[in-house]
């Protein structure tokens, strides 16, 4: 394949797209430079009459008087390659995924309609070909949006259909209320989201779901009903519960109490619902002599935490120290003392509770500022994107040097075109130069 030049590479596949390759693509056909050699491609006669050579014979492009024969050609041949340029930033998009089949068929038609009349000299039968590739290429990718579609329709038909199945089993069966209470509402939401069915099949399949939401609701309803009869016996259960936890609230045995008091959660949660003008007073009851027991497990693990004291204050000094640490002046000397202090850290042992957080997260804001210069190093050397910034450079001077010869020629016409064009190609340099400066 020949090259290609892409602006900014943002025709360039990023890491996260899937390149658009169509089943039974083949390769590009190659179609060589033209500047490099122009005069394998055309030729200027004593009259200034500019031809190309073709498949067919010679045709006259148009006339050079501006100058030297051999700078009329490498005019002519620098746009061919203009073309060239065009032809193959079409291809990279549509092999990328980021450009519009459709549109990129309709610029190619257009370019090849145009070859026969073009006013340029290069190998015109190979751009042809490789237009024709183009062509082919996005014809292909329609298709295949084409069949996306329809296969995007049909699966949005099968995901209705198995939820309206899925609401009318949880209809049926379902005697978890809460969950498929919630179930039903998140079918709900995602049948909302679900576009592209047909108006007819769309109708049937939320009847069917409507249907089957109205008798899980009856069953509910009728579920509820006898639960009722069950709240007398769960506001016993749930006194005994009580009962049991006012006796533990002054208990010192911390490890073994805390693990009853949760195993009584547990049991308070299975006991069920009492009678709603009850169930509330029950509940304050019981989570005061929880409340009681942790207060006072927490009052003695804070004593305990107070003889981590001295262990913060030194991790403290190594914060201070830590924070002075200056990874742009020199990396490798920051990455050396920042080994240093993490091991002098590990050794100093465990903090009061409520620092952790606090101390950790700024020893972590060391290591990520001292990550971060080291990742940016990197990204700064990157030759690729300093590359590209120069081939840029390269076709700024070549447009800008062609304006000056068109103007010194009083060609103001031709000296109007080059800087347009040079402007172009400055925009892409200032661009991909701003990538790399951003690194």
């Amino acid at each position: 394949m020949a090259e290609q030049n892409t602006p900014n590479g943002s025709d360039v596949p990023a890491p996260h797209q899937v390149p658009h390759t169509p089943a039974g693509a083949h390769a590009a056909p190659a179609v060589p430079p033209a500047e490099p050699h122009p005069d394998r491609w055309g030729r200027i006669d004593e009259e200034g009459a500019v031809f190309v050579r073709t498949s067919d014979g010679e045709r006259q492009v148009g006339v050079w008087q501006a100058g030297p024969a051999e700078e009329g050609l490498t005019h002519f041949a620098r746009r061919f390659d203009d073309l060239r340029t065009e032809v193959e930033l079409l291809e990279t998009r549509l092999t990328s995924g980021a450009g519009d089949p459709k549109q990129a068929l309709a610029s190619a038609s257009q370019l090849r309609d145009g070859l026969a009349d073009a006013a340029v000299v290069g190998d015109i039968d190979a751009l042809k070909a490789r237009i024709e590739h183009v062509i082919g290429h996005a014809e292909r990718a329609l298709s295949e949006v084409r069949q996306e579609k329809e296969q995007a329709r049909a699966a949005a038909v099968s995901r209705k259909q198995a939820l309206a199945e899925e609401a009318e089993q949880i209809a049926a069966e379902s005697t978890q209320w809460k969950a498929a209470g919630d179930r039903l509402r998140a079918i709900l939401d995602e049948w909302k989201t679900i576009k592209g069915v047909d108006r007819k099949t769309d109708d049937e399949l939320w009847r069917r779901f409507s249907k089957a939401r109205e008798a899980f609701n009856r069953r509910r309803g009728s579920h509820f009903a006898e639960l009722d009869k069950q709240r007398a016996a769960a506001k016993r259960r749930k006194e005994e519960l009580i009962a049991e936890a006012e006796s533990m609230a002054d208990s010192t045995d911390w490890g073994p109490t805390a693990g009853r008091y949760k195993e009584l959660m547990v049991e308070w949660k299975a006991a069920g619902r009492a009678p709603k003008d009850t169930d509330e007073a029950l509940w304050q009851r019981f989570r005061a002599a929880q409340d009681a027991f942790f207060a006072r497990r927490s009052a003695a693990f804070s004593e305990r935490d107070a003889e981590f004291a001295e262990n913060a204050a030194r991790k403290e000094e190594l914060l201070a120290e830590a924070e002075k640490i200056d990874a742009a002046a020199n990396l490798e000397a920051a990455k050396s003392q920042l080994r240093k202090i993490q091991e002098r850290w590990d050794e100093i042992g465990k903090v009061p509770r409520e620092r952790i957080r606090e101390l950790d997260g700024r020893l972590k804001a060391v290591q990520d500022s001292v990550r971060a210069a080291e990742e940016s190093k990197w990204r700064r050397t990157d030759p690729e994107a300093q590359a590209r910034a120069a081939q840029f450079r390269e076709r700024v001077e070549q447009f800008e040097s062609q304006a000056a010869k068109a103007r010194a020629a009083g060609d103001e016409r031709r000296a109007k075109q080059a800087d347009e064009q040079a402007a172009q190609w400055r925009e892409w340099l200032e661009a991909a130069e701003a990538a790399v400066a951003d690194r």
